[in-house]
């Protein structure tokens, strides 16, 4: 039963920037940066037919590729902090692409997402890091630099850890130009056939 979710991918060269951040926080479990990504939308556990109806589904979609902007760094907290990332700015095109998505899944009968869409890169997972531990790293990289990268794909990802944080596997691939055909799937190197892959 493969637990799925939607994303775009970091580049190599900005998870590379990226990935100088890593250390210097204590309690954290570091993100690999070949694990970095911006959650589109979190689908969950399913059963193999439903796998295959998702990925025929959002092979409709329909968009341009997207221009991603990471403006900062955050942290996730309710009460102690859980993760810090990599803020990436919400532009009208991600977040658009990101309902489409939402209401797709809907469409599809799953529970629709409760939590208000916040687009970012999870560095770090804040296994045991207090609040004054996160408080210095972001103080410490408080010159954070703008990073930008053209998005011209997303990507069906499947992942078997359910801790977070990887491995995760691209089940499908789906380019943004606005100009595809209908049928089939955008297939990725090195995978099977979409009927044997759940």
């Amino acid at each position: 039963m493969p637990r799925l979710f939607t994303g775009l991918e970091i580049p190599s060269q900005t998870g590379l920037m990226l990935s100088l951040l890593r250390g210097g926080l204590r309690g954290a479990r570091w993100i690999d940066p070949e694990n970095y990504h911006i959650t589109l939308r979190f689908i969950g556990d399913v059963d193999d037919r439903m796998a295959d109806e998702i990925a025929d589904t959002l092979d409709r979609v329909r968009r341009a590729p997207v221009q991603v902007r990471i403006t900062g760094l955050g942290a996730f907290a309710n009460g102690k902090p859980h993760a810090v990332f990599a803020r990436v700015e919400p532009a009208s095109d991600l977040v658009e692409m990101q309902g489409e998505q939402e209401r797709m899944m809907q469409r599809l009968r799953l529970q629709p997402e409760r939590r208000k869409y916040v687009p970012h890169v999870t560095l770090a997972r804040c296994r045991s890091s207090s609040n004054e531990d996160v408080a210095r790293w972001l103080a410490e990289h408080g010159g954070f630099q703008e990073l930008t990268f053209t998005a011209n794909r997303f990507v069906l990802l499947s992942s078997k850890d359910s801790v977070g944080g990887g491995p995760y596997l691209v089940e499908e691939a789906y380019p943004l130009d606005q100009g595809r055909g209908s049928g089939g799937y955008a297939q990725v190197d090195g995978l099977v056939a979409p009927s044997d892959r759940w």
